[in-house]
């Protein structure tokens, strides 16, 4: 009886069910990742638009943007969402301009933000830029980033006085990966 419930147990646990698996499935993937990520920021005190007694009325910076140097992502990017947010706590109103610039340091596209003075409360401005299609493509050729602060007139400032100019930035990017 044991070597009858043996043979009979091995047989019906060598039978299995199975079916034919298609791995050709994997060539139909398609992953749309969403990056959230920092952009750009700075906090210029307002001290510093100052320089030897004087007002200077234009500032900037100018940063690369290297981003786009990856084919894959490049490739691969569909939309990507900028984020600004600009808190000005300066008796002073200014004009904030991004512009984009590619490889030649030709113009591809600009940001315009008119921030007000200052006058005691709170004083947030912000902004979300899209980029899709066309727009999208401007921003794939875009190797540099020029950050122009111009200080309207007003009330004058000097070296001792208070608040500052803070800029925060995120990009939202939405990739298809195939």
């Amino acid at each position: 009886m044991n070597k009858f419930l043996s043979i009979l147990i091995l047989s019906v646990l060598s039978f299995s069910c199975s079916s034919d698996l298609d791995f050709n499935q994997v060539n139909d993937l398609k992953l749309e990742p969403i990056i959230i990520g920092n952009l750009a920021t700075f906090d210029v005190q307002a001290n510093q638009f100052v320089i030897g007694g004087l007002e200077q009325t234009i500032s900037g910076d100018l940063l690369d943007f290297n981003v786009f140097k990856d084919s894959y992502f490049n490739n691969s990017l569909t939309r990507a969402d900028f984020f600004f947010e600009i808190n000005n706590t300066i008796n002073r109103a200014y004009k904030i301009n991004l512009v984009f610039l590619n490889a030649n340091n030709s113009s591809l596209y600009s940001i315009l933000f008119n921030v007000p003075s200052y006058a005691g409360f709170q004083n947030i401005v912000t902004k979300t830029e899209v980029f899709e299609n066309a727009k999208l493509d401007l921003l794939k050729n875009t190797t540099k980033i020029a950050f122009i602060i111009t200080m309207l007139p007003g009330s004058a400032i000097d070296e001792n006085s208070l608040g500052s100019l803070k800029l925060r930035s995120s990009a939202t990017v939405y990739l298809v990966l195939e």
